[in-house]
């Protein structure tokens, strides 16, 4: 296979950057010209994996969003995403055009339902584009509809998938709500016909859908977008590049018999106050040693005591190795690192795809949930003392762990490159 031009383009924190350095790294492995494009904030994460880089935006622009109040709260936080999504859009055409100025057409495009920029340059000058899905609730099937709202979404599984499959083609949804208007505004200035539904016919490219979670977390449903390709989590957490550093080591080592318990709000969550409040207070009442993970240390309490260690950044794979549980919000690259762990989990999901993650954890049997409302100290510690000494839970955290890394010779997304290059070649 000829070396190809490809660009991927991510949006959002780390959770949803880092499968694309875990894809750029692979394609350059296998020879081909990769460029990743996204916010200037993960400039210095693609040079540490060695992956060409052009910024968009500043970093002002991902911090406002991340303390925008809408961000972590369902419905709201829908609204402040495609804000954001639209106006990036224009970053995105931008940086392709001058790309293929400088560099040529690419040959392929990778991005996500959310960067309507590359749609745009597929449409525009007739590039393949792989929509990438890293979690199973962008993919809003009539058949295993995703817990979007947990609230409604009962009587929403009542409906029979025709009724269903009815409703989220007429119905309304927010990419033409939040978004159309302006991306319709873009199309006309680049001479690129909008379509009547961005949703319903920008939402995964014709050329192909590449699913990064496994058919074990997420069975294939037969509404599902074709053609696409269903693999495996990708698992990226720069552990090569930064290890732990010494003073957690350092932590660790002094709690060899009882390993602490992990707590994290999201790479990108600056408003999590409450949250490591009641994490704080359910570690005094069960007596374990915490790591709180944190962008933002001024979340803390002020009160931690020696038996909690907190740290701005670390890669969880080497740390979850030697905790006891994991508790977090639920996004899909850290629920997939407390999966191949093999620890028990807690998530407090509050919005996007994190209440469908709870749902599918809770329904494996590796973990469980508390709302936002019932994340208080008492209930915490409630769950935790459950997932620590019930041998079902330890027992299925290391089933879905050998699901995860199986002991195959060929690795689970062996088939992921030459079907990118199929689509590429076409």
């Amino acid at each position: 296979m000829f070396a190809l031009k490809i660009s991927l383009l991510p949006f959002g924190t780390a959770g949803d950057v880092l499968p694309f350095v875990w894809l750029a790294r692979h394609l350059i492995a296998r020879g081909h010209e990769v460029t990743l494009i996204t916010s200037s904030l993960f400039q210095k994460s693609a040079k540490a994996a060695g992956v060409p880089f052009i910024p968009i935006g500043q970093d002002a622009d991902f911090e406002l969003l991340m303390r925008d109040p809408r961000i972590w709260k369902l419905g709201t936080g829908t609204k402040a995403v495609f804000d954001f999504a639209t106006s990036a859009t224009a970053l995105y055409w931008q940086a392709l055009q001058t790309q293929r100025r400088t560099h040529g057409r690419p040959d392929l495009l990778l991005a996500p339902v959310t960067a309507f920029g590359a749609r745009l340059a597929r449409e525009k000058w007739g590039v393949p584009l792989v929509t990438v899905h890293l979690q199973p609730a962008v993919i809003i099937s009539a058949y295993q509809t995703p817990v979007l709202f947990p609230a409604i979404h009962p009587l929403l599984q009542c409906l029979p998938p025709t009724l269903k499959r009815l409703l989220f083609d007429y119905g309304p949804n927010p990419v033409d709500l939040f978004a159309g208007r302006a991306l319709r505004q873009l199309c006309r200035q680049n001479e690129v016909s909008p379509p009547r539904s961005f949703f319903r016919e920008w939402w995964d490219s014709p050329d192909g859908s590449l699913l990064l979670f496994p058919a074990w977390f997420a069975p294939p449903q037969p509404d599902w977008p074709k053609p696409h390709l269903q693999s495996t989590f990708p698992l990226e957490d720069l552990s090569t590049e930064f290890g732990l550093s010494p003073a957690l080591s350092a932590f660790l080592d002094q709690h060899p018999d009882q390993p602490p318990i992990v707590f994290t709000a999201g790479s990108g969550n600056v408003q999590a106050h409450q949250f490591f409040a009641s994490a704080r207070a359910a570690l005094d009442i069960i007596k374990q040693p915490g790591v709180f993970v944190t962008r933002d240390l001024s979340q803390l309490p002020t009160d931690l005591p020696p038996s909690i260690h907190a740290a701005e950044f670390t890669p969880f794979s080497p740390l979850l190795r030697r905790a006891a549980a994991f508790v977090h919000h639920g996004g899909i690259g850290t629920l997939s690192q407390g999966f191949r762990a093999a620890v028990p989990q807690l998530i407090m999901p509050m919005a996007h795809d994190q209440p469908d993650n709870a749902a599918r954890l809770t329904r494996i049997g590796a973990g469980s949930a508390l709302s936002p409302a019932r994340f208080t100290p008492d209930r915490v510690a409630a769950a935790l003392n459950h997932l620590l000494h019930s041998p079902a839970v330890r027992q299925r955290c290391q089933e879905v762990a050998q699901q995860i890394e199986p002991a195959k010779q060929a690795p689970p997304h062996a088939a992921i490159w030459p079907w990118l290059e199929t689509i590429a070649a076409t």
